[in-house]
């Protein structure tokens, strides 16, 4: 008998088939595994149909930018999973208004700060290339994004796909309503709200509690389409609070805006279940519905599955790639780099801003009722602001009763804060502008720049 060839690689299987006599033949599958900076290739490669990945990295612009990667540069026909979890942090749409979808005020705007805290616990703020409306992520809420060819891709699908998931592991109220976001029925009234004092819209009921909300980004060939799911969130109660904006009675906007609903934890539907709820769990859940509905093989399923467990970096096979990615990706690969780069610029997170207008008062375009200005500034005040792209475009501030000085006051400010970035202007700033234009006593002044501080400037 010949001696058996060395191989160049340890086995990952192997088994041994005995067809009749003492003939020993042995049949070896060798080890799939990659390093991490392998991924760009792995993911691009045109046999690569079949893709799970599941994140390490917790940092929104690492995640974001990876999805991104992926969309642009997987092979056109190729079905992908990513599922990851982000660190505290708001999420709005590529066409909304922070100003006006966010309380900027309690959010970290700039992950690039060095003071104020510690950065690991603060809420950061972040804007998606997707469309959709605003959305809160923290470690209680898992991310899916499945990247798949345009020509098939429908909204319900991939919901249906989670919703089937979700009843997997015991969460059988779950169903995608008429909005296409998932949500759980339930017999208790809502205890949480995801956004401003706004009524709920209908089908969002006391018994019928948002879980997931998804947007997507279509290209010429491929479909991205990625949503939230609520397993236990921690800030259930406090996700409000993120999401409600001081300026929202003021102000008046182009783009997107969200639709408000109640919210609930898909924990708190299986509190009385035999079977111990984890995220990890739902995970692997969702890579199993995956695999069902795009036929991905056992092999490839099972060792995403593992991959997690086993702290795998990439696992691939003729036709398939599984694996953890993550920080390493961000720093490795220039593509990824390049698209963290651009979601933390402050220019991608406020200039990208729809037309807007912030007023005091009821205009044309804007006629609603106003609530009163508080009674620190005088009542003759009147506070306009026409932005494009973030900047100031056209204004009118003034405090006097008397239409001429009101005029002049006006006037000066708004050659002052001609083409003047909004999120620039901090409240000293404001103070110091109103200060110079404003012939007022400097009480007066402070309180006019603290209201517009507070419903506009960053935070502090």
């Amino acid at each position: 008998m010949l001696p058996l060839r060395r191989l160049p690689c340890p086995p990952s299987t192997s088994r041994i088939y005995r067809p009749r006599g003492n003939a020993v033949f042995f049949f070896v599958r060798r080890n799939s595994s990659f390093s991490r900076g392998k991924f760009a290739e792995l993911a691009s490669r045109a046999s690569s149909q079949h893709q799970i990945y599941l994140s390490r990295s917790t940092d929104p612009f690492v995640n974001l930018s990876i999805e991104h990667f992926l969309l642009e540069h997987a092979p056109p026909e190729s079905k992908i999973l990513f599922l990851y979890i982000n660190r505290p942090c708001v999420v709005i749409g590529r066409n909304q208004n922070p100003w006006l979808e966010t309380n900027l005020g309690v959010l970290r705007y700039d992950d690039n700060l060095g003071n104020a805290g510690n950065k690991d616990e603060e809420v950061l703020y972040v804007r998606r290339r997707s469309g959709g409306g605003a959305v809160f992520h923290d470690e209680g809420n898992l991310n899916y994004s499945v990247i798949s060819p345009r020509v098939d891709f429908t909204r319900n699908k991939h919901a249906e796909m989670m919703v089937r998931a979700l009843q997997r592991i015991g969460a059988v109220n779950t169903s995608v309503n008429e909005r296409h976001d998932i949500v759980l029925k339930q017999d208790v009234e809502p205890t949480a709200a995801a956004g401003p004092e706004d009524p709920p819209r209908a089908e969002a009921s006391p018994k019928a509690l948002k879980i997931s909300g998804s947007a997507f980004k279509l290209t010429r060939l491929r479909a991205l389409h990625h949503g939230t799911c609520l397993l236990d969130s921690p800030n259930i109660h406090n996700i409000g609070a993120f999401l409600r904006s001081p300026a929202r009675p003021y102000i008046k906007a182009k783009g997107v805006e969200s639709v408000r609903s109640p919210v609930g934890n898909v924990s708190s539907a299986l509190a009385d279940s035999f079977t111990p709820f984890s995220i990890q769990g739902v995970k692997s859940s969702v890579m199993e519905e995956f695999a069902r509905l795009y036929g991905v093989s056992s092999d490839a399923l099972l060792r995403a599955q593992r991959a997690h467990v086993n702290e795998i970096d990439l696992d691939a096979g003729d036709d398939w790639v599984v694996g953890m990615v993550g920080e390493s990706q961000g720093t490795e690969e220039p593509e990824i780099q390049k698209g963290i780069a651009e979601l933390k610029s402050l220019d991608w997170k406020y200039t990208q801003t729809p037309q807007f207008t912030f007023s005091t008062f009821p205009i044309d375009e804007d006629p609603r009722e106003r609530p009163q200005l508080p009674p620190t500034l005088p009542s003759s005040t009147r506070i306009f602001f026409r932005f494009k792209n973030g900047a100031i475009v056209d204004s009118h501030v003034s405090i006097s009763p008397d239409v001429v000085i009101a005029e002049t006051e006006a006037s000066r400010i708004r050659e002052t804060l001609q083409g003047q970035k909004l999120h620039e202007m901090s409240i000293p700033d404001w103070e110091a502008v109103l200060s110079h234009t404003i012939d007022a006593d400097a009480d007066v002044v402070r309180n006019l720049a603290e209201f517009v501080g507070t419903k506009l400037a960053l935070r502090g």
